[in-house]
Order: structure tokens, then C-alpha cells, then sequence
């Protein structure tokens, strides 16, 4: 039975064109996103947030560029491209409002017109920087791609270099960028994902080893992209698994990995309204696991309610571009 129901969710996924073990490892990233955007887990477990942090952004990019069609003609990815500038416009501004009013950590302590244009714009501030970081790459990959006599590897050293420009003026990560050109880099090479991220719970005794140390838990360093790869891996380990043992599970996790945006956008919200009740769930449990469950439940279910919401009031045309926004 169980065999038979990772089937029919294997043969969905084909039937909307999508890949079911990218929504999963989309699923596992975006989890684990929301759960150490929580301050007091974060606070609580910080070598276990750094170890997150090492591979679950990478993970994004890479699939994220993975993803990325330069085939489109230049108004379908333009219009691409501006229905993800919006929404992220929108909630960086904000934001960006907010920190200048509550007392987080980016709090900002004189909000002007042109701070605002540099954080929407330049500087994001949160967890937007994400899809600012996307848009750029994507446009840069895009307008290299569509130069039809650069080759393959020029293309690649072109836009290798033009990131690196983006990194010299301040605007993007140099090592984020080219996690998203190793993704684009692969699909490049016309490799399925899955034939490059190889399936493997083994996977995960070379990432305890190489988290023993330190010095791998930089993005940036041989031993990050090691572990970022390491961990796509045996995410993949695990869809397998669960294709076999725990199939009843997988169709809600495959929905939440289509959904991404909305966690993206709406989840720092739940994050925020988590420390309400937090001093209850901490009390009753001071590890947190009942904090972190509860309030990484909420953020989920909350963010894909509002993309319902929208979708009801027929508002997500003019947000997301698009009728439905809940996949």
C-alpha cells in the first residue's frame, strides 16, 4: 500500500511538470528555515544553527538556478521576474518598516525615503534577501544565456565574473551566487538533478564528520560546498525512504515544498508572533522541542492560509501575478 501511494505521488508530480524530489528537498530546506529563524532556537542551539545555516540557503540556490529556463522568450521571464520583485518588494518594505519600530535586531534607528530605496533595493534586510539575490542572478544568468555565441564554459565565465562585480559593489553574496551558477552549471550540462545529487543516507557520516569541525561550517569554504552537496544528498536519502515506509506523509510535504514563496514571505510574520507564546511552551518544555514544533506548525499552516485568503479574495493576480498562488 504504502509502495503504491509513493507511486501515485511520483505520477502527480509528472503530470504538473514538476519534480517530486526537488519539492521534497524544498520541503526539509524551508522547515528547517523556519525553524532557526526562531530566536530562542537559534539562541538555544547555536552550533545547530550554524550547521543549518551552512547548507540550507546553498540548497535553494542551487536549485534555484538548477530551475531557471533561460528558453523563455524575454517577456515571459520578465514577467517572471517582476512577480517575484513584487511580493518581495512588498514584505521587505515591511520589514524594513518594522525594524525601524520594534526592537529586533536589525532594528534601524532613523528610517529615511533613501535608507528605505537602499534596504528594498541594495541591502535587505531579513530573511527577503533571498529572492534579491535570486532576482539578480537570474537576470544576470538570463541576459548571458540569451547571447547566442557565447559557448557553454564562456557563458559560464561571464557570468562567473559579472557576479563577482556584484559581489565587489556590495549587492549579493559571491559564495550565494555561485551555489545558483552551480545549479545553472548543472542543468547546463543536461544532468538530472538526481543523477547529480546521488540518494544516500550514508551521505550523513561524511557531514557529522565534517561538521565536527568548525571550519566546514562556512558556505564559502571547500568544506561548506562539500556539505551543502552532502546534504542534498541524503535529503534525497530520505524522500526514498519514505517512498517505501512513509508515502501517507510525503503528498503534504510535496505540497509544502511547492509552496515555498508563501513560507518565504509570510513565515518571519509567525516567527515574530511566536514569542507570545513562548514563555508558556518554554515552561512546560525547556529544551524547546514543544515550542519549535508548535510555532514551526503555525508558520507553515498560517503562511499557505494567507496565500488561501488571497486566492479567495482574488488578490494574488495582483500580487503574484497569477489567479492561484496556493499550489
Amino acid at each position: 500500500m504504502f509502495l503504491l501511494s509513493g507511486t501515485m505521488v511520483v505520477q502527480e508530480a509528472e503530470k504538473t511538470g514538476r519534480v517530486a524530489e526537488i519539492d521534497f528537498v524544498k520541503c526539509v530546506l524551508i522547515v528547517l528555515m523556519i525553524a532557526f529563524h526562531l530566536v530562542f532556537i537559534g539562541d538555544s542551539y547555536p552550533y545547530a544553527k550554524q550547521v543549518v545555516y551552512t547548507f540550507h540557503m546553498p540548497g535553494f540556490l542551487v536549485i534555484s538556478g538548477y530551475l531557471l529556463n533561460v528558453g523563455k522568450p524575454w517577456r515571459k521571464f520578465l514577467r517572471t521576474m517582476l512577480w517575484i520583485f513584487v511580493p518581495y518588494a512588498v514584505m521587505e518594505s515591511g520589514y524594513t518598516a518594522m525594524a525601524a519600530v520594534l526592537p529586533i535586531r536589525e532594528h534601524i534607528d532613523s528610517l529615511t525615503f533613501s535608507l528605505y530605496i537602499n534596504k528594498v533595493l541594495l541591502h535587505p534586510l531579513g530573511p527577503y534577501w533571498y529572492l534579491h539575490t535570486l532576482l539578480l542572478c537570474s537576470t544576470v544568468y538570463y541576459g548571458v544565456a540569451r547571447c547566442g555565441h557565447i559557448g557553454p564554459l564562456g557563458r559560464l565565465v561571464a557570468v562567473a565574473l559579472l557576479y563577482g562585480l556584484l559581489w565587489y559593489i556590495g549587492i549579493v553574496s559571491l559564495p550565494c551566487a555561485l551555489y545558483f551558477l552551480g545549479g545553472a552549471a548543472v542543468r547546463l550540462r543536461g544532468v538530472r538533478f538526481t543523477r547529480f545529487f546521488r540518494p544516500s543516507l550514508w551521505a550523513l557520516l561524511p557531514m557529522a564528520i565534517l561538521a565536527f569541525f568548525p571550519v566546514n561550517m562556512d558556505k564559502g569554504s571547500i568544506g561548506g560546498v562539500l556539505f551543502v552537496y552532502l546534504s542534498v544528498c541524503f535529503i534525497l536519502g530520505i524522500y526514498r525512504v519514505l517512498q517505501q515506509w512513509g508515502a501517507r506523509l510525503l503528498p503534504t510535504m510535496l505540497f509544502v515544498g511547492r509552496n515555498t514563496l508563501l513560507l518565504l514571505l509570510f513565515s518571519p510574520v509567525f516567527t515574530a508572533l511566536a514569542k507570545l507564546w513562548q514563555p508558556m511552551l518554554v515552561g512546560i518544555d525547556r529544551s524547546g522541542m514543544v515550542f519549535l514544533v508548535v510555532s514551526v506548525t503555525v508558520a507553515v499552516a498560517g503562511s499557505i492560509a494567507i496565500g488561501w485568503v488571497l486566492d479567495k479574495l482574488h488578490l494574488s493576480r495582483f500580487i503574484f501575478g497569477k489567479r492561484r498562488v496556493v499550489g
